[in-house]
This record gives structure tokens, sequence and C-alpha cells, in this order.
């Protein structure tokens, strides 16, 4: 009889709820809140660093940081906010260490305003109707985007994270986090959102075999201390 290859089922339990539990002894309940929060912090790891490479190891550093200060979570913001905050640090201290990280051109705000020079051999809207290609030729849009406008991109449209969040986790005032973001989709909605509609938000899937080998090295760590 052949085993069912996929994760059990995890309880419902909210945040605050888990990680009361996690300190209080009950260690494998870390394994909801990385489930629960892996696409999000890999898409806004990405974002930061500019490429995949690495985006994994800075996941589970992310991770094993915030077990390893929960003690220090005292609930003044979401703790998805704050693991989003460790998650953001470890990215911005791989990207200056500059590991198989190849910077892209930044823009300061003031140069928001400059048109992203796209390729103009766009596909017939007909060869683009397949999923594969439309989530490519968004994902390629996001990763020419100066750096300070993708991370706020993809905070704000893949992740829907609210403005204040947004802007608390790049430590950054949300004024900027609007002016960048209105500056982003200035530069890629003529070219991608026309087209990708609400399939923009299914960008950088982060897989089940991913999420599950950063949840087992994280729980294969955590149990080894």
């Amino acid at each position: 009889m052949e085993t069912d290859p996929r994760p059990l089922p995890l309880p419902i339990l909210d945040d605050e709820t888990v990680i009361q539990r996690v300190q209080a002894g009950e260690a494998a309940l870390f394994e909801i809140v990385m489930r629960r929060y892996n696409q999000r912090l890999y898409r806004i790891i990405r974002s930061i660093l500019g490429t995949d490479a690495d985006v994994e190891d800075v996941l589970q550093e992310a991770y094993l940081k915030a077990y390893g200060h929960l003690g220090q979570f005292e609930g003044r913001s979401s703790f998805a906010t704050w693991l989003t905050k460790i998650a953001v640090h470890e990215a911005m201290a791989r990207a200056r260490r500059g590991r198989r990280f190849q910077q892209l051109p930044e823009a300061s705000d003031d140069e928001g305003s400059r048109v992203l020079e796209f390729p103009s051999s766009l596909p017939d809207p007909e060869e683009s109707a397949a999923q594969h290609e439309v989530m490519r030729l968004v994902e390629e849009a996001i990763d020419h985007l100066p750096g300070s406008f993708r991370e706020v991109f993809v905070m704000r449209e893949l992740e829907q994270m609210s403005q204040a969040e947004t802007a608390e986790c790049l430590g950054i005032k949300e004024g900027t986090v609007k002016t960048r973001l209105h500056r982003a989709r200035h530069q890629i909605e003529r070219y991608l959102l026309a087209r990708a509609g609400q399939e923009i938000r299914t960008a950088y899937a982060f897989g089940d075999s991913r999420c599950s080998r950063v949840v087992t090295n994280v729980l294969s760590e955590i149990g080894s201390r």
C-alpha cells in the first residue's frame, strides 16, 4: 500500500497560540507558522535579492533567527509583521554581503518616473493565454524593476500587505511606500497587468517540495539544539 507523500494536515491555530505552545516546549508546532508564511517570505526575500539564488538559505536563517528570539516577540505588531521584518533584515544583510548576488540597478525615488525599457517583441495575446507563459513574463517584468520598487510591489501587490505593514517591515515612511508602488505599477502595467489580471498573485509559487525542504531543515536544526 502506497503512502501519501503529502504533509499531514496542520491544526488551525492562530499565530499567538502557536508561539505560546512552541515556547512551552512543543517545538514541532513551529512547522505551522513556517508553512503559513513560506510563500510570503519567499517572495519578499526574492524581491530583495533579485534572484532565486540563496533564497532558501536566507529563508531558513530567518526562521531560525525567529525561533531563537521568540521570547522577544512582544505583540506590539502582528507575528506576521515581526517575522517578515526578520526576513527582510536577513535578506538585506545577504544582499549587502554580495554572495552570488548580482545587483540590479537601483533607482532613487526621483528617478521613478523613468519608464522601464521592455523588449518590444511581445507575443500575440492568443499565444500568451497559457498561464505558465504569463507567469514567466510577470516574473521577468518584476525582476527588472529597481530593487526598492520591486520590494514594495511584491509586498503590496503579490502579498497584499497593507501600506502600514509594508512601511514597518522595510523601515520607510508610508508615503514612500505609496510613491514607490505607484511608480512600479507605472513601469509594468502597460506590459503585463492588462494581460495577467488576477493571475499576477500566483507569481513566484513556492512549491510543496521546496516548502517541505525548508520546514524539514529548520525542524532538524531546532531538534539538534
